[in-house]
């Protein structure tokens, strides 16, 4: 079965042209985000995140422990290669993506933060963002983070989620 596929660089409302013979239609477009990333607020394990009003992460407190902190999950939304992006290192902050099946058990394998890009395993049906402590004695935090997932193998400049 053949498709279409429509990627765009902005976000925003744009329209498509497709033209077979002497006919054309013009077919309305928004562009949500590249970034497929669903999150919201959240707290637990001395963590708390809350979303600032350009889409990005804040997050403040201290982990309880090493590799605690905060998870996210939403279904897949691509079955293809990814690659996770940060826009700053933050010393004791770990991001990951895992890949999860149907009963939401993890698949093998994650996505991590500026690491490489990696195909969706099979059986893939959601996605769990994990945000955790790397050090063995955390310390407080209070940063904002931008954190992005996209399809392909190469990353570009952040967006904010489009689910917002």
């Amino acid at each position: 079965m053949g498709g279409i596929r429509v990627t765009g660089l902005l976000m925003g409302s744009t329209s498509l042209d497709i033209k077979a013979g002497s006919v054309t239609k013009t077919i309305p477009v928004t562009v949500k985000s590249r970034n497929l990333l669903s999150y919201g607020p959240a707290s637990g394990n001395g963590l708390t995140a809350t979303v600032n009003s350009d889409g990005s992460l804040h997050v403040t407190g201290t982990p309880t422990r090493q590799w605690s902190g905060l998870s996210w999950t939403f279904h897949i939304p691509v079955q293809e290669t990814m690659i996770l992006r940060t826009s700053v290192f933050i010393s004791g902050l770990s991001f990951s993506v895992k890949f999860l099946d149907a009963k939401g058990e993890p698949l093998g394998g994650q996505l991590v933060s500026n690491g490489a890009a990696m195909a969706a395993p099979d059986g893939t049906v959601s996605l769990r963002l994990d945000l955790l402590s790397s050090e063995a004695t955390p310390t407080m935090k209070n940063v904002d983070l931008k954190v992005q997932l996209e399809s392909g193998n190469t990353a570009h400049e952040w967006m904010r989620p489009g689910g917002f």
